[in-house]
């Protein structure tokens, strides 16, 4: 049997079966290309392509693979020759319907763990690719183990296929499976309320949303992040079936019986929930599988807030049958597996910090670990996963009770810039890759130098849900502080809530900035705290936290959200007010960042002062602005802004503003 008539046949079986599976090409790109299309050649299907550059028609690039959920598609090519983007491949893999090949083009099998890869620039805060030996060890681990992908190599004889035979799988017909039934005649029967259906990929979420669209008696509107991603939707609601796009909703006037929100997770928490609060009855669907790193944020966030939510989860694969090799391989080299809250880790506790080599000698414990920070937080993707494994400054501490993690802490370094560029930070000419809370210290805080210090960042940090409430959590910053003594401080980056604020206080930490816009994903504003080890870290701690203090009510009135502190009454411009507002005026510190000297400035100005007094006094926005002074644009209106801060400073003390105006001018020819 030639191997084209293997293949054929092995694919027929496969669609029987309602099986899909993976097929590696691995060898230099041509060759890799060829056999892709070669295989094109053989099997009829959609074969859509997903790389950085396609060679074939349908294709689209890995980022442009999130407008295509919900799609379904026979046989897909995923080139992974230059860059592996793990959610879209496994997002890619979830759009392939029962009888399909996802074809995987890797490097040379043997050499690929040192081959630099492209898609590390969006994850490893490096300037250039970086080789991601752990991760590509831990995928070829898992296809090795699995034992259930065609695997062919370039200068080695490609092996006939054939896996044993499975029992036949029924397709759906179109009619709603028994557990789709069953919520369905709840829905149908439901009260005013909310209403959501969670599932991984396949499940038929979409299916089940039109068929409740086609059955109720009123209307519907649906709505999602990308309109193309509802067509199975569609399929089933047929000519009920109407659509219109999240913010055209929220702009609109529109009203229905019910609104149908399709991948629910993937819209900003705050539009969702003024969406939500318009319509009598809602359903969102949503995957709560890991590659949309949003899902269990959904559960864990979104859905929390309403107490009295109907929750549905499907189980049953719709688009496949059950124990489907492709799910099945995709699942384990992502880590997408949640069997981490099963099992209570009981007994003493022992903690220990581990470094990234641990995947090499001991897997299971980095893969437990990061089930636990997967499980717990509400925003882990494959990203956080490819980062764990490869990017460079990670470090981490567990607690482990037995064999199993009752608790780990994630931490990133940070700072350690040379002065010039913790300068020219601070001046808003330089943003380096990387150094979320150092960066932040230096182009939101008060010290131009903040960034040269040393410190390490929480980047994720949980506690198993059986041994919460015992202070385990503390007890892994407190080793972390032990662990960290050459740093001069710990610090944390969270959207602010006052149960998240209580816990991070009652770790040592202290407030140094509150952010002044909510983030889209979690509606809450980002807050910065640090616990300083070192004395330069203590320094660094009293003096932002002193400016926050002053900048407290400006700040809590402008958010419209009271900041857990105690203001300082201060209305006169100190030395770090001067040096700021110098930084607005004659470098690019945004103006928000100066928002508390900068209103300090308006009242000691006896000045007219008009752009800044119209955004900060009287809270227009930028495009009334425009109008009003006949400003061409935001830019042009930020520019007039600056201009208006260095006459002030120069109406208060000429001399003092020059003198600051030179020296800012230098910090920004560092390159």
């Amino acid at each position: 049997m030639s191997d084209n008539t293997a293949l054929r046949a092995l694919t027929e079986q496969m669609s029987r079966e309602g099986s899909r599976r993976l097929l590696i090409i691995s060898g230099e790109g041509n060759w890799c290309q060829e056999r892709a299309f070669a295989l094109r050649n053989t099997l009829p299907g959609d074969w859509l392509w997903v790389g950085a550059q396609a060679p074939a028609e349908p294709n689209c690039t890995p980022q442009a693979l999130q407008t295509l959920l919900g799609r379904e598609f026979r046989h897909a090519v995923f080139d992974a020759g230059q860059g592996f983007d793990a959610a879209a491949f496994a997002a890619l893999s979830g759009t392939l319907i029962a009888g399909s090949w996802l074809v995987l083009l890797t490097p040379s099998w043997h050499s690929w763990h040192t081959h630099p890869d492209a898609d590390s620039l969006r994850w490893s805060d490096c300037a250039d690719p970086i080789p991601t030996p752990h991760f590509v060890e831990h995928i070829k681990r898992v296809i090795s183990r699995d034992g259930q992908a065609l695997h062919w190599q370039q200068y080695l004889p490609a092996s006939n296929p054939g896996f044993p035979a499975r029992v036949d799988w029924h397709a759906p017909t179109g009619e709603p499976q028994p557990e789709q039934a069953l919520i369905l005649a709840q829905l149908l029967e439901m009260p005013p309320g909310v209403a959501a259906v969670t599932a991984a990929r396949g499940r038929g979420k979409s299916a089940l949303a039109g068929q409740l669209i086609a059955r109720i008696n009123g209307t519907a509107i649906v709505t999602a992040p990308a309109k193309a991603a509802t067509d199975v939707l569609a399929q089933f609601a047929a000519e009920r079936y109407r659509f219109l796009a999240p913010d055209a909703l929220l702009s609109s006037s529109a009203t229905a019986d019910w609104l149908i929100v399709d991948e629910a997770a993937a819209i900003p928490a705050p539009l969702l929930h003024q969406l939500v609060a318009r319509f009598p009855r809602t359903l969102l669907t949503t995957t709560v599988q890991g590659y949309e790193g949003t899902g269990r944020g959904f559960l864990l966030k979104f859905c929390a807030r309403f107490p009295r939510l109907l929750r549905y989860e499907l189980q049953q694969p719709v688009r496949w049958a059950q124990g489907c090799p492709l799910e099945k391989i995709v699942s384990d080299a992502l880590v997408f597996e949640d069997d981490a809250f099963t099992h209570a880790p009981l007994g003493e506790l022992h903690f220990s910090a581990f470094e990234q080599h641990v995947w090499h000698t001991n897997p299971a414990l980095p893969l437990a670990v990061y089930q636990l920070l997967s499980g717990a937080h509400y925003r882990t993707s494959p990203l956080d996963l490819r980062r764990m494994m490869d990017a460079p400054g990670q470090h981490f501490l567990q607690a482990s009770a037995a064999d199993s993690v009752a608790g780990a802490v994630w931490l990133v370094d940070e700072g350690g810039l040379s002065a010039e560029l913790s300068q020219a930070v601070w001046a808003g000419y330089r943003r380096p890759r990387g150094n979320l809370v150092a960066q932040s210290l230096a182009a939101h805080g008060g010290d131009p130098l903040a960034a040269t210090l040393i410190g390490r960042r929480v980047s994720r940090i949980a506690v198993h849900p059986a041994r919460q409430r015992e202070g385990i959590g503390q007890q892994l910053i407190m080793q972390a502080r032990h662990y960290c003594t050459q740093c001069d401080y710990l610090s944390v980056s969270f959207g602010y809530t006052a149960e998240l604020w209580r816990f991070w206080q009652r770790c040592g930490f202290v407030l140094v900035r509150m952010g002044n816009h909510r983030e889209a994903s979690s509606g809450c504003y980002t807050a910065m705290a640090i616990l300083p080890i070192s004395e330069a870290g203590k320094r660094l701690a009293r003096r932002e936290h002193q400016r926050l203090r002053r900048d407290a009510e400006i700040l809590a009135q402008w958010n419209g959200e009271h900041i857990p502190l105690t203001p300082l009454k201060e209305t006169t411009l100190n030395e770090d007010d001067w040096a700021e507002l110098a930084g607005f005026a004659f470098a690019h510190r945004p103006l928000l960042t100066s928002l508390g000297c900068l209103s300090r400035l308006l009242e000691h100005s006896e000045l007219s002062l008009p752009a800044l007094r119209g955004r900060l006094q009287a809270k227009h926005s930028d495009a009334d602005l425009c109008q009003q002074l006949k400003i061409s644009g935001r830019k042009a209106l930020l520019a007039v802004q600056r201009a208006e801060a260095a006459q002030a400073l120069k109406q208060l003390d000429a001399e003092r503003e020059q003198r600051l105006h030179n020296r800012i001018m230098q910090w920004q020819f560092f390159h």
